[in-house]
């Protein structure tokens, strides 16, 4: 990694060509200060909340300062005008050793399986001219881009992260040693990539992840992870964005070109991937809660249901074909199926209480997809006999629609609606995390 070599001759510059732009600010904040703290005394003549008068009076501030520098990207505005805030928003990507990234793309894998979204992500950051900075100085956020999802054990062949937590460490100790953002802000607008099945934990059985928790050196930032619930868990500890699985968007191009989304569906409910018949206690946890083994014993011999044990590389055809797609909970209560029957047209049965979905503001989860308790796995048919008589219709129109689709998937470069716009767009909500902006508050 290189420090940039003018960072002396480029805080003069700037110094000098911000000298108006602070007294203005200091006018600004001195302004607004006075201003609340005098509505404050007027309509509290006693106290009735806990915040401070000089905390109330510097919120109002950097809220107006944030306004000033992303003048349409009011906190109230972010939802309806993203492309305004996208404009503005900028992020650093640290130029890591490729023993932190690269090096791993050597396994094929490593860019196209389920946690790729690490790999995808970092991509489409390089390649996007808008989005990314080459001036650290300039940047809202802080992308460290390292791979720990691409460590393949050659025991079972899935990814094993257990270097996960050492290899963050030292990236962290890298940046924080070459450059002084780390260490101005301690990490809150530095962004990380936790893209397996307990996020920010990093291990993937869910009773070690939760004993060990998130790293302290990661606990002040912000981690995009494909983990999240509706509870209280010790894995969602942190800053976190959920967001969705990685499913290539050349793989779904070219199921599509065989059918089209509307196309003769034949199969009533499709599942296919791992459902034991006899499910092993591991760590005091059944794969799957049993979800998978119910299904398999109540549905296995039932002609609705297509359900598929093996692998099959052709498998997106048959969801290209199916009405109703099984999406039961793993280790882990989110699965790619989520993200490929969506793309696919198919809807999404979601058997993972309290599950947390990617991008809810942008994905009407709620009319696009059913939700099923997993203790009513036993009710399957009946309920989605029940759907299918009555508002199945409805359910496919909504899900149908490209913008949807779009939300859930990687584009290398990124388009407007897409995953990694998503992602920016909630990174836009953040932007009180960003030192830059506390930067200007105190300039």
């Amino acid at each position: 990694m290189r420090l940039l070599q003018n960072n002396t001759r480029h805080n003069r510059n700037a110094e000098k060509s911000n000298f108006s732009s602070r007294y203005f600010k200091w006018i600004l904040w001195f302004s607004l200060s006075f201003y609340f703290f005098g509505t404050f005394l007027i309509t509290h003549n006693k106290p009735t909340t806990s915040i401070s008068r000089s905390t109330f009076s510097q919120t109002k501030a950097s809220r107006a300062l944030i306004e000033e520098s992303y003048p349409n990207s009011s906190l109230l505005q972010h939802a309806q005008n993203p492309q305004d805030i996208l404009k503005r928003l900028k992020v650093y990507v640290y130029d890591l050793p490729s023993k932190y990234n690269t090096d791993w793309l050597s396994n094929e894998r490593c860019s196209s399986h389920l946690f790729a979204s690490e790999v995808a992500i970092h991509k489409i950051l390089m390649n996007n001219n808008d989005v990314r900075t080459l001036d650290p100085w300039e940047a809202d956020f802080f992308y460290v881009p390292v791979y720990v999802s691409c460590n393949f054990s050659t025991i079972n062949g899935f990814p094993a992260i257990g270097h996960a937590r050492s290899l963050i460490s030292s990236a962290i100790q890298l940046v924080s040693s070459e450059f002084p953002f780390w260490n101005q802000s301690r990490g809150s607008d530095h962004v990380f990539v936790a893209s397996h099945d307990f996020g920010s934990c990093f291990h993937t059985l869910e009773d070690v992840a939760v004993a060990d928790g998130v790293p302290e050196f990661l606990r002040n930032s912000i981690i995009l992870q494909t983990f999240g619930v509706k509870y209280k868990h010790p894995c969602q500890e942190v800053e976190n964005v959920v967001i969705p699985p990685y499913v290539s968007p050349e793989s779904v191009r070219t199921t599509l070109k065989k059918s089209p989304l509307n196309g003769r569906r034949d199969i009533l409910a499709f599942f296919r991937g791992k459902m034991e018949l006899h499910p092993k206690n591991v760590s005091g946890r059944f794969y799957s809660k049993r979800v998978r083994t119910q299904i398999w014993q109540k549905y296995g011999n039932d002609r609705r249901f297509y359900l598929r044990r093996q692998r099959y590389a052709g498998y997106q055809s048959e969801i290209l074909r199916s009405t109703f797609c099984l999406c039961p909970l793993g280790w882990a209560p989110w699965s790619p199926r989520i993200v490929e029957s969506v793309v696919l047209g198919c809807v999404p049965v979601i058997i993972a209480d309290d599950i947390r979905l990617p991008f809810p503001s942008a994905v009407p989860w709620a009319e696009i997809s059913l939700t099923v308790a997993e203790k009513d796995v036993a009710r399957l048919g009946d309920i989605l006999g029940h759907v299918a008589a009555t508002n199945l219709t409805s359910i496919q129109r909504k899900l149908w629609d490209p913008n949807v689709r779009n939300a859930l998937l990687f584009n290398d470069p990124m388009v407007e609606g897409d995953a990694t716009w998503q992602i920016m767009v909630a990174l836009s909500h953040k932007l009180d995390r960003s030192h830059k902006m506390a930067r200007s508050f105190n300039q």
